[in-house]
């Protein structure tokens, strides 16, 4: 999956100046920012670049490793603690300098196939007796992810005529609720 360019210069990464008392300042945009932002400019695929605001230092990866320090450390555990001790256990092996390949092309294959693994998910949820239950719940889940985290799931052309009656259906019963709401605010 290739990575957007930020905004600088050429279709240069943006530049992170990070400065003694930790502050982090955004050259692209003149604002200081937080890892909370670098985190989510990562997971739209924004190219950015850390640099130590004094030595010039490039400390990108000293920055990511802490976002994903914070990430682990509030409950958001994706690493698992033998794969930890695995990855711990390569430093200083003669392989050590092959897994970072290793694990940069796995991660891209992983989510290069997610829409995949979820289709085939999705299609054997939605088989079963069930099945027309189990797809109304997944639209109204991709529904409010797309209501709450807007541009997370990939554009999909809407000429789809069973979305539109869906949608023009969900229009006619959001006024008809709005009227019977209007009318117990009379009584």
């Amino acid at each position: 999956m290739a990575r957007t360019q930020g905004t600088g210069e050429k279709g240069d990464p943006i530049i992170i100046k990070k400065y003694a008392n930790r502050r982090l300042y955004n050259t692209d945009s003149s604002k200081y920012i937080t890892l909370d932002f670098l985190a989510e400019l990562t997971k739209k695929d924004v190219e950015f670049q850390v640099v130590d605001a004094k030595t010039g230092e490039d400390i990108t990866h000293n920055v990511l490793t802490q976002i994903i320090m914070d990430e682990e450390a509030n409950g958001q555990n994706m690493l698992p603690v033998g794969f930890l001790r695995q990855l711990i256990a390569l430093y200083g092996d003669s392989m050590q300098s092959m897994v970072p390949g290793f694990l940069e092309t796995s991660l891209q294959n992983f989510r290069q196939n997610q829409k995949q693994v979820q289709d085939v998910i999705e299609n054997v949820i939605t088989s079963g007796p069930f099945g027309d239950i189990a797809k109304t719940n997944i639209e109204l889940m991709r529904s409010a992810r797309d209501a709450l985290v807007p541009g997370l799931a990939p554009k999909k052309p809407s000429n789809s005529p069973k979305k539109s009656d869906d949608i023009d259906d969900l229009k006619r019963q959001m006024a008809e609720l709005q009227a019977k709401i209007e009318r117990l605010n009379k009584d």
